[in-house]
């Protein structure tokens, strides 16, 4: 499944390393599903950050990221833009693609080496066209530990095997009466024999 990436800004205070509360705003990326599950991945992300300080989330949009290569080591997110050249056999064109990557490094140099690392399972030719220090600060990949479902909610596969509006779970509606259908039956045996 491929994953989709949001970016999402948010103000806060920071402390600096001088010890001084600065009002700050900060990207972050993050793997989510919807707006809605990125807006509660951040506000879950942020309430550890932040620890009782206030925050609001400015923005929340989808980013163009194709994907995040996290090392151990590395200070700074650098975004790499790369542009691939296809071949349309059928209409006999050049499609030009242009994919963007994200990539922790220490500097620049580390960063190309390890964006061609990275990227060593491609086969069609590419040319890395930029690569800058990129305003994102931290990435929160999915952690399938975040997908708990919170105290008093029901997952929708428990909710579906019982039926809320009918008493005890289940559909009066349902349940056929087998004795209206063996008279009925009869009753159609007994016209048809008058009939001839």
């Amino acid at each position: 499944m491929m994953q989709t990436w949001f970016e999402s800004k948010v103000k806060y205070n920071k402390v600096s390393q001088s010890g001084n509360e600065q009002m700050v705003t900060e990207s972050f990326l993050l793997d989510a599903v919807s707006y809605t599950d990125a807006e509660t991945r951040t506000i879950r992300q942020m309430q550890e950050l932040v620890r009782g300080g206030e925050f609001q989330i400015v923005d929340i949009k989808k980013s163009r990221i194709a994907e995040v290569f996290p090392y151990e080591n590395g200070e700074w997110w650098f975004k790499a833009t790369i542009n691939i050249v296809t071949v349309d056999e059928e209409a006999g064109k050049e499609k030009k693609m242009r994919t963007y990557y994200l990539i922790m490094a220490d500097d620049i140099k580390e960063a190309l080496v390890r964006l061609e690392e990275s990227l060593s399972f491609l086969v069609i030719p590419y040319v890395v066209s930029a690569l800058a220090v990129s305003t994102i600060v931290d990435v929160f990949p999915y952690q399938p530990a975040e997908s708990i479902v919170p105290e008093g909610y029901i997952p929708v596969s428990e909710a579906e095997k019982k039926n809320p509006i009918f008493t005890n779970g289940e559909n009066p509606f349902d349940k056929e009466d087998t004795s209206n259908t063996e008279d009925s039956s009869n009753d159609m045996k007994d016209e048809s024999s008058t009939l001839e």
